[in-house]
C-alpha cells in the first residue's frame, strides 16, 4: 500500500535526494527528504515516517550511527541503507546497528520500489499483530470473572498451559464454554499475534475433510479448479482448534495423528509434504475413553490429545456464577440497547435463574438474557420475562412466600448451593465422599459448608 508509507530520504547529496524523493512521489509514496543525521533524527522524533532510506557515507554523522541514535531512542521506523561501498563488512555494520536492509549505489528505479513493497507489507503485518495485541488486552479486561472455585482452578489451569505448545483438550457438556477457554489458550500464548482457527469436526461432510484440513492441488479431484490451502496452513504459526474432535471419522483420526507426530502435510494430489506449525486445542462434549474401548476412536490418537486436558464443569454445578455471567450479558447489552439503557435484575427474576438446572449451561443462561431484553419494560428484568420452563421450576419457591429465597443474594446462593450439595449426598446414596467429588470440592469443604447450614444436621442419626 504505497500511499500510505511515509519515506524520508536522508543523503548528503542534494541531486540524489531530489531524484530519489521525486521518483518516490511518482511511484505514490509521502517522499520527503533531509541532507544529514542531525536534520533526520529531528524529523524521526514526529513519529510518522514509516521507512527512513539513509546514505550510511555521511559527514558528520554516517548513517549506522542515526540508526543506532534512532533505535536508543525507541523510534519504530524502518531504516533501508544505501552505500556505494558494497561489501560484506558494511553489510554487517548495517544490520548489527538495526537496519531492515541496503541497497548499493547507483540505485535502480525497480529494486527500490520492489524492496519498499516489501517492507510496506511487513509493517502493515507489524500494525495488524499489534491491533490483534490490544484486542486481546481488550477481551481480556472485559472478560467474564468466575466466581466458583472450580472455574478458578479452571482459570489457573488456562495460564498454566498457555505458554507452552503443548496439545490440551477441553471436555464438558456443549455450551459450557469450551470454545471461550481455547481461545484464552490462544491469546495468552506466544502465538497470540497469529491466528486462530477454529472448526467444528461435525460441521464437515466426510467427503471433503480431507481437503478442509490439507488441502488441494489443482486438478486433485472432480471440482477442484484451483488450489486450496486448507485449515493447517491457514492456522501455520497459530493455533487450529478442533472443536467436537469425537466426530472425526476414523480415516481422517489416522491422517491427524501423522500430523501430530510428524509436524507436516501433504494436500490432497499432492506428492510433496509440507511442514506446519501449529498448536492443536480440541474439545469434545463426549466421552473419548469410553469412545476408544468401543473402538470408535484410536487409542493412539486419544493418548496424542489427551496431553493437558481441562475439564469444565456444567453450569449446575457452579450456580455461584450465575450472577456474574449475568452481569457480563446485561454490561455487554448496552451496547445495542435503546439510549444506552442499563438492564438491571427483578430479585425474583434472578432467584428464578439461581433455581433453574441449565441443561443448555451458558449458552442456554445467554440466550435466555436475550430474550429477556427484548421483553423488558423500564430496564428491569422480571419473572414475566423469562421462559415459563424457568419460571416453572422456580414455581413453589416463588409462589409461598419464596421463603427459600429470602435475604441477600449471598445468603440465597448459600442456600442453593446446599440443596446442591444435599442433592448430590442423596444421588450418591449417602456417600459424601462421593458427592464431594461430584461436585469438584474436598471432602473437607463439603463438611464445612453443611456445618455452616445449621440447623440442617450434618451427620444423621
Amino acid at each position: 500500500m504505497p500511499e500510505s508509507l511515509n519515506i524520508l530520504v536522508i543523503d548528503d547529496e542534494p541531486a540524489i535526494r531530489q531524484i530519489l524523493a521525486s521518483t518516490l512521489s511518482k511511484a505514490g509514496f509521502n517522499a520527503e527528504s533531509v541532507r544529514d543525521g542531525s536534520e533526520a533524527l529531528h524529523r524521526l522524533t514526529q513519529g510518522d515516517i514509516d521507512i527512513a532510506i539513509c546514505d550510511i557515507q555521511m559527514p558528520g554523522m554516517d548513517g549506522i550511527e542515526v540508526v543506532q541514535k534512532a533505535k536508543s531512542m525507541g523510534i519504530e521506523t524502518i531504516f533501508l541503507m544505501m552505500t556505494a561501498f558494497a561489501s560484506i563488512d558494511t553489510a554487517v555494520m548495517a544490520m548489527k546497528a538495526g537496519a531492515y536492509d541496503y541497497l548499493t549505489k547507483p540505485l535502480r528505479k525497480e529494486n527500490i520500489l520492489h524492496r519498499l513493497q516489501q517492507i510496506g507489507t511487513v509493517i502493515a503485518l507489524r500494525d495488524e499483530n499489534r491491533a490483534l495485541r490490544n484486542l486481546v488486552k481488550v477481551e481480556e479486561k472485559n472478560r467474564c470473572r468466575f466466581s466458583s472455585p472450580r472455574m478458578q482452578d479452571i482459570d489457573r489451569l488456562i495460564r498454566k498451559v498457555a505458554p507452552t505448545d503443548f496439545t490440551a483438550i477441553i471436555t464438558g457438556e456443549s455450551g459450557t464454554g469450551k470454545g471461550i477457554a481455547a481461545r484464552q489458550i490462544h491469546q495468552r500464548s506466544a502465538r497470540n499475534g497469529e491466528l486462530f482457527v477454529p472448526v467444528n469436526c461435525g460441521s464437515i461432510p466426510e467427503n471433503l475433510m480431507e481437503s478442509e484440513f490439507f488441502g488441494h492441488v489443482k486438478g486433485a479431484f472432480t471440482g477442484a479448479d484451483k488450489i486450496k490451502k486448507g485449515l493447517f496452513l491457514e492456522a501455520d504459526k497459530g493455533t487450529l482448534f478442533l472443536d467436537e474432535i469425537g466426530e472425526l471419522p476414523l480415516a481422517l483420526q489416522v491422517k491427524l495423528l501423522h500430523v501430530l507426530e510428524e509436524k507436516q502435510i501433504r494436500p490432497v494430489g499432492s506428492e510433496k509434504f509440507r511442514p506446519v506449525d501449529v498448536r492443536i486445542i480440541a474439545a469434545t462434549n463426549r466421552d473419548l475413553k469410553e469412545m476408544t474401548e468401543s473402538g470408535t476412536f484410536r487409542e493412539d490418537l486419544f493418548f496424542r490429545l489427551n496431553v493437558f486436558n481441562i475439564h469444565i464443569p456444567p453450569l449446575r454445578q457452579r450456580i455461584e456464577d450465575i450472577p456474574s455471567l449475568v452481569k457480563y450479558f446485561l454490561e455487554n447489552s448496552k451496547r445495542g440497547a435503546p439510549g444506552g439503557c442499563v438492564f438491571r435484575m427483578d430479585p425474583d427474576a434472578e432467584a428464578a435463574l439461581l433455581n433453574y438446572h441449565w441443561p443448555g449451561n451458558i449458552r442456554e443462561l445467554e440466550n435466555v438474557i436475550e430474550r429477556a431484553l427484548i421483553l423488558a419494560e423500564d430496564g428491569v428484568i422480571t419473572l414475566h420475562d423469562l421462559p415459563s420452563v424457568i419460571t416453572a421450576q422456580a414455581g413453589d419457591g416463588l409462589a409461598t412466600g419464596r421463603s427459600l429465597n429470602k435475604g441477600s443474594l449471598r445468603d440465597r446462593m448459600r442456600q442453593f448451593e446446599i440443596q446442591a450439595i444435599h442433592d448430590a449426598i442423596e444421588e450418591a446414596d449417602g456417600d459424601r465422599r462421593v458427592a464431594a467429588r461430584t461436585l469438584g470440592i474436598g471432602l473437607s469443604s463439603l463438611y464445612r459448608k453443611l456445618e455452616l447450614a445449621a440447623p440442617v444436621p450434618i451427620f444423621s442419626d
